[in-house]
């Protein structure tokens, strides 16, 4: 499985550190500080697969040269606490052939040059002897300063303050050319820039030994710091099994209470059936009566009946002016006595 590794840091002379002892140690060639007038030397130096400068458009010819390069870095810088240098270390995919990695890490270091306007020197390394074989990786070492063609410029200061995103913008960039690259090749293998528990993936992260930590041990040489880590290490895999082993009591637990309220429903709905349900088998005396009828369903029937009777009446009366009854008054006269005008 490919793993996701991108550290950025910064090389301060207020640290000890310079420019050029750092790109002639990751280069593995020599390399005089004129600042200094001291000799890094590194050419015996093995593991380095390729090595590279990548520059922005328009930059002037010699900056090609690294010594040259790496000399006018630490020029352009006066204060004796600058940041001389910026480097990207990148863990590159072990599924890969050489000539992807090597590609792949030039490509990225080629989008960081245009967007910033910095030289970058590439150096990819293969793994240590005795160590991981899946450790391939590239140093991407970065000026400081913006190259032009008069030299250098302005501090590339978006890279050092954290409000900008700059620096997870660049970590989710690997991340997609990697991919890009694991897509064209037909491998079904992705990385992720974001953090374990962003992925929701419980796992312990690993952590990075660096080279000093990582020779101690091949020396078999155990340091406190190693011990420390081993101990929180312990610690944390022990949390994550314990709390592994409540979340599973819970699951079981919530599992047997959502039973209990299946049969406890299923046992209230039969209940309430069986307590609607007339009982056939006692005699017809004994059978529960109706329930009287409310007084104001008595009312609503009272009155349902008084407009029945009010509608008939005025039918009787309508029908009677329609059509009136005829009388003989001769003779109906003696029988009925005299027809007197009203």
């Amino acid at each position: 499985m490919a793993i996701y590794s991108l550290r950025v840091s910064c090389f301060s002379r207020s640290k000890g550190q310079s420019a050029t002892a750092a790109a002639a140690y990751r280069s593995g060639q020599r390399i005089r500080d004129e600042r200094t007038g001291e000799l890094h030397y590194y050419t015996r130096k093995g593991g380095v697969v390729h090595r590279e400068i990548v520059l922005p458009q328009d930059s002037p010819a010699w900056a090609g040269d690294r010594e040259k390069l790496w000399n006018a870095a630490e020029a352009s810088e006066t204060r004796k606490n600058s940041t001389v240098a910026r480097e990207f270390l990148l863990a590159l995919p072990s599924e890969l052939t050489a000539v992807d990695r090597q590609r792949l890490a030039v490509s990225y270091a080629r989008e960081i040059a245009e967007r910033h306007r910095c030289a970058v020197d590439v150096s990819v390394h293969r793994p240590g002897r005795g160590g991981d074989t899946r450790n391939h990786h590239a140093h991407l070492l970065c000026t400081t300063r913006r190259l032009e063609t008069r030299g250098f410029t302005e501090k590339t200061r978006e890279l050092d303050d954290a409000k900008t995103g700059e620096v997870d913008y660049w970590r989710r960039e690997w991340a997609t050319l990697a991919n890009t690259r694991f897509k064209e090749r037909g491998l079904d293998i992705r990385i992720d820039h974001r953090t374990l528990e962003a992925q929701g993936i419980d796992r312990t992260p690993t952590v990075h030994k660096g080279p000093m930590l990582t020779a101690l041990e091949r020396k078999g040489i155990r340091s406190r710091v190693i011990e420390q880590r081993e101990r929180e290490r312990a610690e944390d895999v022990q949390a994550r099994l314990t709390r592994a082993a409540e979340l599973g009591r819970l699951e079981r637990e919530s599992r047997e209470v959502e039973k209990s309220i299946l049969v406890l429903s299923t046992d209230i709905a039969a209940a309430r059936r069986e307590r609607h349900r007339p009982d056939r088998s006692a005699p017809e005396k004994d059978r529960a009566a109706p329930a009287p009828v409310k007084e104001n369903e008595k009312a609503i029937e009272f009155d349902r009946w008084r407009d029945e009777v009010r509608r008939a009446r005025e039918e009787a009366t309508q029908s009677r002016e329609k059509d009136p009854p005829t009388r003989d008054r001769g003779k109906d006269k003696g029988r009925d006595g005299p027809d007197y005008e009203r």
